[in-house]
């Protein structure tokens, strides 16, 4: 049996707070309409802070947590959609300032839907290293990546990360199902960051405005409250399980209303479905790991509890693990 137990958690965010009355002054919108349609009252925006820097805040708090000798890590791997640069990975910048010289680091692109993504991938790479030992994490700074002047997308997003320092220590602790998929042929419907194609034997087509977010709503709503729904099915009759043993449905949190939705769908209390949306908005891969972190550093995961983590989002895609924590 592989174990994925997770030895501490942490987050990090940027220290510049923006309110819904901030957005006010810069855009047509209000704070009653923002928080009616998305539940978001305020966000964390990167003034100084990198994409790389928040996530090594975060790896630094988790070896310490931990009391890890860094020389031991031997996988980082950093969900994103908004690195610093195409090259070097943020998980390659993280793996550089910690000084893990012996991590493999790499970096995974299933925009909203990444952390579940590395959590697989993760969990692969460690049944084949008992002992082993890995840091996943989920990191944004999506500002940059937000047409400020577009209140259809720019109230939503902030910027942030958080993680988790995992062992295969060959406990109870471990990914019990997993589900992940794409539809690809929806991807145009959610798009950010087009890259400038100009060269010298070119003049390419660049739309300045596909540098921001450009999403078509109903299609990534629809898409979401059908597809995360079905995806915790999947995957938690692989798991063995029964809904009703799923303690908390830690969701990525890209809408109040969609949570409560899938919640609706399944027939399960909204208490289930914990949000923190109000506070961070939309951050992306950082979303559910921010979560994630908060509910088991203020105790509200045991160890033993099972835990369902799901994204859904850019590429289309969609992902659910279900953990024994």
């Amino acid at each position: 049996m592989t174990s994925y137990a997770i030895k501490a958690a942490a987050l990090a965010v940027p220290e510049r707070v923006v309110t819904n009355h901030d957005l006010e002054q810069i855009m047509d919108t209000s704070d009653e309409w923002i928080k009616r349609r998305t539940g978001i009252e305020r966000r964390h925006i990167a003034v100084a802070e990198t994409n790389a820097s928040l996530a090594t805040k975060v790896a630094r708090q988790l070896v310490e947590q931990a009391q890890m000798d860094v020389h031991r890590l031997d996988y980082i791997i950093v969900a994103t959609m908004s690195p610093d640069h195409l090259t070097p990975a943020v998980a390659a910048e993280v793996q550089g300032a910690l000084g893990a010289t012996n991590a493999v680091a790499f970096d995974v692109n299933a925009a909203c839907s990444g952390f579940v993504y590395a959590t697989d991938v993760m969990n692969s790479l460690l049944a084949k290293l008992p002992g082993g030992t890995g840091i996943v994490i989920g990191s944004e700074r999506l500002s940059k990546l937000v047409d400020w002047h577009d209140r259809s997308t720019a109230v939503l997003f902030g910027d942030g990360a958080a993680g988790v320092l995992v062992t295969n220590d060959g406990s109870a602790s471990q990914v019990m199902g997993a589900d992940l998929k794409t539809a690809g042929d929806l991807g145009s419907s959610l798009t950010a960051g087009q890259m400038v194609e100009k060269t010298p034997f070119g003049n390419g087509n660049l739309d300045a405005r596909h540098r921001f977010f450009q999403m078509d709503g109903h299609v990534v709503y629809n898409f979401a409250t059908r597809q995360a729904p079905a995806s915790i099915r999947r995957a938690t009759e692989q798991a063995g399980l029964d809904l009703s043993d799923i303690k908390y449905f830690v969701m990525h949190q890209a809408n109040a209303r969609i949570v409560k939705r899938v919640a609706k769908k399944l027939d399960l209390p909204d208490q289930r479905f914990p949000i923190n949306i109000t506070e961070y908005g939309n951050t992306a891969a950082a979303s559910e790991p921010i979560l994630l972190a908060e509910l088991i550093n203020q105790h509200q995961i045991q160890r033993g509890d099972y835990i369902a983590l799901t994204g859904f989002g850019g590429g289309l895609t969609v992902g659910t693990v279900i953990i024994r924590y």
